[in-house]
């Protein structure tokens, strides 16, 4: 490992491609610490980080992820870009794989990585600049603007995403840090959303997870056999994109003391499934198809207007990979004034809300304009489930290919 304040290659060199990374060997396990990057313990246990895709899309959720919204101090620099994805690609290699980063202040927090992945996507501003004008992919620009959102600042695009995943939120902590400090003067973070999912082990892998309504949520999912036609782009449009794919993130309030007074019964009406499993109203078994021609006693057993009636897909193109984890902050004191362009529910019987709860929804698809707004239109004009969910955030992200020892993120873009 280098150390700290040595005269040999600093971070800052790294950055800004000074020191050459090819000198150094991208990837080189000369500076490593001979730990172990695979093993039986939960610690030990890893994700590749090279390949022709980024981790942290098709790989099973970890339990804790950040994602981290992040902005070009000078975005005309698509060297200092360029350097950023670099290093991040040299130290996001050692870490996912147990080793750590180089010049890591910290190593003992290193070695026990827990299946934690990185992540990396820009987003519209990046290719403002006339050198990647001609570059941009045509579905990178804002989502249209849904009724139902009320959208906040804090929340909103930037220009760089950084996800990263870890069953353990030590190992969590320790790569959010290497990773956004070392870029500091390069990028500024923006806004970072912490989620959380059920703990590993807590039930068995292949079983969907709830979120803090009680739901069974991420049951329609695309069939994997399909990921390189409905996921993954192949590079037709803009051939530097080949083995991406897009990214919408959408930061949910879930209005827990609204939803806690409704009963079990019409609970299940307003989302048409069952809360016991997760099946639909008119099936036994979570991932039975829901049949919305159903009648009892001459009502629709699930409700046109529920939520799985009107989210699920009209055309075999609206479908994407649902990824979700649940977010819990304190409670935040309601402003006299609302920000410009949100608003806020009604507090219940005039108290304060005792819950800062909700979901940070994300959805991978080769184009989120044909895949992902159709069904997002629809839910916003109707769904009996707004009532106590408002979306507060929203971004979309170009998710980089995968990187090699060779190529770092971002080569087929901006050069290696």
């Amino acid at each position: 490992m280098i150390a700290r304040g040595s005269a040999g290659i600093s971070r800052r060199r790294l950055l800004t491609g000074t020191a050459g990374l090819a000198g150094l060997g991208l990837g080189a396990a000369a500076v490593g610490t001979g730990c172990s990057s695979s093993g039986s313990a939960p610690g030990g246990r890893t994700v590749e980080f090279y390949g022709r895709h980024q981790a942290g899309i098709t790989t099973p959720e970890a339990a804790h992820a950040n994602y981290i919204g992040l902005d070009l101090i000078d975005p005309a620099e698509t060297s200092a870009l360029a350097g950023a994805l670099r290093l991040w690609t040299e130290d996001a290699a050692r870490l996912t794989r147990g080793e750590p980063a180089l010049g890591d202040p910290e190593p003992e927090l290193a070695v026990a990585p827990s299946k934690t992945t990185v992540t990396v996507g820009l987003g519209p501003r990046v290719f403002d600049v006339p050198k990647l004008a001609a570059r941009r992919p045509s579905w990178l620009r804002p989502l249209p603007a849904f009724t139902i959102d009320r959208l906040q600042e804090r929340w909103g695009q930037t220009d760089v995403l950084l996800l990263i995943a870890s069953d353990d939120p030590v190992a969590l902590a320790h790569a959010t840090r290497i990773l956004t400090a070392s870029v500091r003067t390069r990028l500024r973070i923006r806004w970072v959303q912490r989620g959380f999912r059920t703990a590993r082990g807590t039930q068995p892998d292949t079983q969907t997870q709830r979120n803090l309504f009680g739901q069974v949520d991420g049951t329609e999912q695309p069939d994997p056999a399909r990921n390189d036609e409905l996921i993954w782009d192949d590079g037709a449009e803009q051939p530097w994109m080949a083995g991406g794919t897009s990214m919408v993130i959408r930061r949910i309030a879930m209005h827990m003391d609204k939803w806690e007074e409704l009963d079990r019964g019409p609970r299940e009406q307003v989302v048409g499934r069952n809360l016991t499993n997760g099946a639909p109203l008119t099936g036994t078994e979570e991932h039975d198809t829901p049949d919305f021609t159903a009648m009892r006693g001459g009502i629709p057993v699930i409700p046109p207007s529920s939520h799985v009636a009107r989210a699920h897909r009209r055309s075999d193109h609206e479908q994407f990979l649902r990824r979700s984890y649940n977010y819990d902050e304190p409670p935040e004191p309601r402003p006299s004034l609302p920000e410009s362009g949100s608003s806020f529910p009604e507090p219940v019987e005039g108290t304060p809300d005792t819950s800062n709860s909700g979901l940070i929804f994300t959805a991978f698809q080769r184009d989120p304009v044909r895949q992902f707004v159709p069904v997002q239109q629809r839910l916003s004009e109707h769904d009996d489930l707004n009532e106590w969910t408002t979306p507060i955030g929203s971004a979309v992200y170009a998710i980089l290919p995968g990187a090699s020892p060779q190529a770092p993120l971002g080569a087929s873009l901006l050069g290696s």
